[in-house]
């Protein structure tokens, strides 16, 4: 049987270099791990630190096709953040100009969720703990 520990790091390609390491580091707090320019591709990969186990790989490249997302393409759905209060953070990112849908409430577990969107239109969750 394979043992799979927990999920080490999601990839992100970005269409704005700056404008989404302003986003995820700055507006969402994640701290830079590191950050590398790869001339030889003319692109910019930055490790973002969640907690002390969970990374986002932040990769932008020239012209990077457009992420199909309404309707909702086959792939990756969307990412999802564990909050203390779901309620407390949507204001804090609204305070920072960020648009957050209406809290809902799971029915299957009954946890306070919402989405928000990152520069790229990418769907994020923030999750009740």
């Amino acid at each position: 049987m394979i043992k799979l520990n927990a999920i080490h790091h999601v990839a992100i390609i970005c269409s704005d270099y700056q404008k989404s390491k302003h986003f995820y580091h700055e507006i969402l707090g994640l701290a830079i791990i590191a950050e590398t320019y790869r001339a030889a591709r003319n692109s910019y990969k930055l490790d973002l630190a969640i907690n002390d186990h969970s990374q986002i790989e932040l990769f932008s490249f020239p012209n990077p096709p457009k992420r199909p997302s309404r309707p909702e393409a086959q792939g990756l759905r969307h990412l999802a953040f564990e909050v203390d209060n779901v309620q407390q953070t949507k204001l804090e990112l609204e305070s920072k100009g960020i648009e957050v849908e209406d809290i809902r409430v799971d029915e299957l577990t009954g946890k306070a969720f919402t989405f928000f969107q990152d520069p790229d239109a990418l769907p994020l969750e923030i999750y009740q703990k």
